[in-house]
């Protein structure tokens, strides 16, 4: 990271006492988040308050920020500090709640037709993706996280590693154990 990234940038000035770069910080990075929170949780109200906590704890440990590293990383080992944290209380915790009854209108999964499209096509291709969002949320939590940062959010092998707090060999083989088990779980879903 350089002193021209954006983003160091803004800690830098965030860590000096100026709280509206967070805003700028949150402009940029909230819908990746986000995006992954709920890829990883599986409920988008969750995943949301999640995101917020993700920014409030960048705030909070605006000091302990260290430019070598790049910021997304940071970021994101944070947001998924949280959602482990939420999986460990949420099965010490077991309830139902009512918003799990919505949760197959995931916004993942998209609900609106284009005048061009063939409702049949968009309807199959509805159906396929919730296959995939289901498969993919039955994984265990390390394969799940490897799996939306790889495909999802793009990062490599080693960006991953960080973030999970092991090797990028051990990042290699949880994605080759998850696309196997994806493909087991999916055989037939797709011509």
């Amino acid at each position: 990271m350089t002193p021209d990234d954006p983003d160091f940038a803004a800690m830098a000035r965030l860590r000096d006492g100026d709280d509206l770069a967070l805003n700028e910080i949150m402009e940029r990075w909230q819908i990746r988040v986000t995006s992954f929170l709920v890829r990883m949780i599986g409920n988008p109200s969750v995943a949301v308050d999640l995101a917020q906590e993700t920014f409030v704890r960048v705030y909070q440990q605006r000091a302990k920020f260290r430019p070598q590293s790049e910021f997304s990383t940071w970021l994101f080992a944070i947001a998924v500090n949280l959602g482990r944290q939420h999986f460990r209380w949420r099965s010490r915790h077991p309830a139902v709640s009512l918003d799990d009854a919505g949760e197959d209108s995931s916004p993942l999964v998209a609900k609106t037709v284009s005048g061009d499209a063939d409702p049949s096509e968009c309807l199959e291709s509805n159906e396929r993706a919730l296959l995939v969002r289901n498969a993919v949320m039955a994984l265990p939590p390390d394969l799940r996280e490897a799996v939306i940062f790889s495909e999802y959010e793009d990062l490599s092998h080693q960006q991953i590693a960080v973030i999970a707090g092991c090797s990028a060999k051990a990042v290699e083989t949880r994605l080759y154990r998850a696309r196997a088990i994806l493909r087991e779980r999916l055989k037939g879903t797709f011509p």
